[in-house]
């Protein structure tokens, strides 16, 4: 493998560039290589976690990263000056000196040691029964609205007019929207209820917020259909499946019937049972995963659902009159475990 890296330009994990960061030239100098077809996609699989941490660190999200090392192709230092341009030109030096420090001894982690605590034990019990909890009031109402008006300013949508909310965007994948840069969103990321709670559930503070999308799920019409995701895993299941978490915050009051954010509840306690006694060869992901119970979770604006990554979730139609809207947060360490092996 030295010797490949070496002919592909492939770059030690300790060259940094001009932002400082460990491991952000290498994984540009790898993307490169396969975006030249010199190297195989899935080669480095298991620096995956430590790509997206990095990722995360820097306020990139994966999607729009991808699209720009392989449409843009920019020289390292062009890549190092976007990051920048998408970070108003400042990157805090604390969060790469965390990551620094994490990527050279990542097995050296704190334990979660908060005396403040968001998770009571009734809540626990439930997740530990259900493999989700709600927290309640996670983000003011105020940071609600300013996000429901950013995402609809960008969307160049009025929620006072529906005609306005099936238009095209180049942003739009489905109900799911590439938007991912602003002081807002990065506000509520850093919501002190929602981390306290993700490091409850791992029971350590060294934990990374992500970089997610938004979401925007419009009722349904004569000439709009529900677009999905119906449920599904984001996570390999090969067995056992670690413990991962998810987690999506309502920007609006949400019914049952309004798109609802929909999940099998209490699944990670059977998911191994389950998929044991599937007839030889059957794929675990085209099962009928409605008929295991699916449960739409119906909440106000500013609450947050956290769920185990082994629960069937997706979204839901929306039959309302009002559309869902929601972004995307998560936690997690670098060194998440996670199977190398997708199945």
């Amino acid at each position: 493998m030295e010797v490949l890296e070496k002919q592909l330009n492939i770059t030690s994990s300790l060259d940094k560039g001009a932002i400082g960061i460990l491991h952000l030239k290498r994984y540009w100098s790898r993307c490169m290589a396969i975006r030249q077809g010199k190297l195989q996609q899935g080669t480095y699989q298991d620096e995956w976690i430590k790509d997206r941490t990095l990722l995360h660190t820097l306020g990139l999200g994966l999607e729009q990263t991808i699209k720009h090392l392989y449409q843009a192709a920019p020289g390292f230092e062009e890549f190092e000056q976007w990051i920048l341009e998408l970070n108003n030109g400042h990157i805090p030096r604390e969060k790469i000196d965390m990551y620094n420090a994490a990527f050279l001894n990542p097995e050296t982690h704190t334990i979660q040691t908060n005396t403040e605590l968001v998770l009571q034990p009734e809540d626990l019990e439930f997740w530990n029964e259900n493999g989700y909890v709600i927290i309640r009031n996670a983000i003011p109402e105020e940071d609600c609205k300013a996000t429901v008006y950013l995402i609809c300013d960008f969307l160049e949508i009025k929620l006072d007019d529906p005609s306005t909310w099936y238009d095209a965007h180049p942003a739009k994948q489905g109900i799911m929207i590439q938007l991912f840069q602003h002081p807002q969103l990065q506000k509520n990321r850093d919501s002190k209820k929602i981390r306290l709670a993700y490091e409850q559930l791992w029971q350590r503070n060294d934990l990374w917020v992500t970089t997610d999308r938004v979401s925007f799920n419009p009722p349904e019409t004569a000439s709009y259909r529900f677009q999905g995701p119906r449920l599904h895993w984001d996570v390999s299941l090969e067995l056992p499946i670690p413990f991962g978490t998810q987690g999506l915050l309502y920007l609006t009051d949400t019914a049952e019937n309004q798109g609802a954010f929909t999940l099998i509840p209490g699944f990670q306690n059977t998911i191994e049972h389950w998929i044991y006694q599937l007839a030889p060869g059957a794929n675990p992901r085209t099962q009928d995963l409605y008929q295991l119970g699916p449960k739409p979770i119906a909440a106000n604006a500013g609450d947050f659902i956290l769920w185990h990554q082994a629960l069937p979730h997706g979204s839901s139609p929306n039959t309302s009159k009002l559309p869902r809207i929601v972004q995307y947060i998560n936690y997690a360490p670098i060194d998440e475990k996670e199977h190398k092996e997708w199945k």
